[in-house]
């Protein structure tokens, strides 16, 4: 093949590849809402305490995953994560210990957020009854005959690297009806009578506060989906050793807190020498020697397990790093 051919080819792969890797959605982690702010409306409504937070987060993470606007961390994942760091739900509105936790997740950004206003439009709407309250659901409800249900969400796109503010979006969701409850009457969506809230049913997307969510969620995510340019891409380079072999089974000593993730690519090497600065003794090089490459299967805190494949067996204290 003529050479200005092959150089051509060559030019062509590379910038294919650094297209491929610009166009890749950004990985993040989306922490469940707070609504503090509003959790004296949520009983109101639904007659219990509800964790909306959590609702309106997997909505928006649907929304993320069915776009494929970004790459989501699981649910059960992050809440693995979470709990291995000790992280409360008080920490969920803090750019700098979300960073933090970004980092241990291997993540470009963190997605935080809260739920500003959730259930009436105060301008527009008097609470009436005698009990001051807009009714809970099972209950029947307060009667209106013109209801108007609002729902505010704010969310921040937090840099890991540096906590810094990437974005800051709203979403805002009004509905309304006449004659209706908040409620909107009967079903099921909200667990039978205090059980757990589905937000992500059609029986709750059917109700007048279920409109307003679905719209502020839906207006949430574009917005957030056209900050994508936004993020930075993060690398995190992976340097360990393998504390354990059997088989083709190999476990090491560096895990989640270090930003292994299950899937990640380890080159694994034999350490064969180090070389030494004659004049200070200092080490300034190891020599390795490749053996193959080591997919991650199961993580944990400060270890993880992966399988091998290669030319030659790893053994203890052989090294394993990144892909470059």
């Amino acid at each position: 093949m003529p050479r200005n051919i092959c150089c051509l080819l060559s030019l062509f792969c590379t910038l294919a590849s650094a297209f491929a890797q610009a166009a890749a959605p950004k990985r993040v982690a989306v922490l469940d809402f707070d609504y503090a702010t509003v959790s004296t409306s949520v009983l109101q409504i639904f007659g219990s305490n509800q964790d909306i937070g959590k609702g309106i987060t997997d909505m928006l993470v649907n929304r993320f995953v069915k776009d494929q606007a970004y790459r989501v961390i699981e649910r059960k994942a992050l809440d693995k994560i979470l709990a291995e760091q000790n992280f409360s739900n008080s920490d969920r509105a803090d750019p700098n210990t979300a960073a933090k936790l970004a980092k241990v997740l291997g993540v470009d950004a963190i997605v935080i957020g809260s739920i500003t206003q959730f259930g009436r439009d105060d301008k527009h709407i008097g609470l009436g009854g005698a009990g001051g309250h807009l009714g809970a659901y099972g209950l029947g409800g307060l009667g209106k005959k013109d209801s108007k249900a609002v729902v505010v969400i704010t969310a921040r796109i937090i840099s890991t690297e540096t906590a810094e503010i990437l974005a800051s979006e709203e979403g805002k969701g009004e509905s309304k009806r006449s004659g209706m409850n908040m409620g909107g009457g009967g079903g099921n969506w909200a667990g039978g009578g205090g059980g757990a809230l589905d937000m992500g049913s059609s029986n709750f997307g059917a109700t007048i506060i279920g409109e307003a969510v679905h719209q502020a969620v839906d207006n949430l995510a574009v917005a957030l989906e056209q900050d994508a340019g936004r993020l930075p891409t993060t690398v995190v380079h992976l340097t360990g050793e393998i504390a354990d072999v059997s088989g083709n089974t190999l476990i090491i000593n560096i895990g989640s807190k270090s930003g292994v993730q299950v899937g990640s690519k380890l080159a694994v090497k034999h350490f064969v020498r180090e070389v030494k600065d004659p004049a200070t003794g200092k080490v300034i090089k190891r020599v390795t020697t490749p053996l193959g490459e080591m997919t991650i299967t199961e993580v944990d805190a400060d270890s993880a397990t992966g399988t091998f494949a290669g030319s030659a067996p790893p053994k203890v204290g052989d090294s394993v790093e990144s892909v470059q």
